[in-house]
This record gives C-alpha cells, structure tokens and sequence, in this order.
C-alpha cells in the first residue's frame, strides 16, 4: 500500500531553516512527480511546490518562491523541502503528495515562532 511518511519539522524563529523529507513507498516513486502542501489552522491546504518525476523542472507558489527549493532523491524514494528565511505566515502542517494519486501522509508540523 501506498505510505508517505513525513519528517523534519519542528519549531523553529523568524529567519531560521529547516528541511523537510517524505519518505514514499507502494509505488514506483520515480514515474510521478510530487508536491508538498500545506495546512494553516482554519485555513484551506495550498499548494507550496511541484517537482516534476525526473526532478527537472519545479514550481514554487508566490509567497515561498525565492525561499523554499523543492528536491527528490528517486534511488531513495525521497522528496525534500529545503525552507529558508521562515517566516511566522509559514506555520503550517507540511504534506507531501504523489502528483494524481490521492494519498497523504501524516503531515509533518512547521512552527515559526519567537
């Protein structure tokens, strides 16, 4: 069965780091492409970034453009999210998700904060 377990989150001040990982199995990881989302509190999942299945092209909603970097690994079944320059409008629980499946992981929790 499809599982994507996500990892690497925590809390973390205005203008710090983290990187953000989705281990997937129970598909062939390296024929679809990926994404990570994201959930606020009380607010709707959006989209943050899209990698294509070869890694070769990536897209980046606005307000992370500049700030995140999308990146997979296919020989470990891995996509990351490299987030930089946080900021508090961040906080959110990260998801990943294989492009045309409708499979979710746990989500991991994303905390900017002071």
């Amino acid at each position: 069965q499809v599982q994507l377990v996500e990892s690497g989150g925590g809390l973390v001040q205005p203008g710090g780091s983290l990187r953000l990982s989705c281990a997937a199995s129970g598909f062939t990881f390296s024929r679809y492409g990926m994404s990570w989302y994201r959930q606020a509190p009380g607010k709707e999942r959006e989209l943050v970034a899209t990698i294509t299945s070869t890694g070769d092209s990536t897209s980046y909603a606005d307000s992370v453009k500049g700030r995140f970097t999308i990146s997979r690994d296919n020989a470990k079944n891995t996509v990351y999210l490299q987030m930089n320059s946080l900021k508090p409008e961040d906080t959110a629980v990260y998801y990943c998700n294989p492009s045309r499946l409708p499979y979710w992981g746990q989500g991991t929790q994303v905390t900017v904060s002071s």
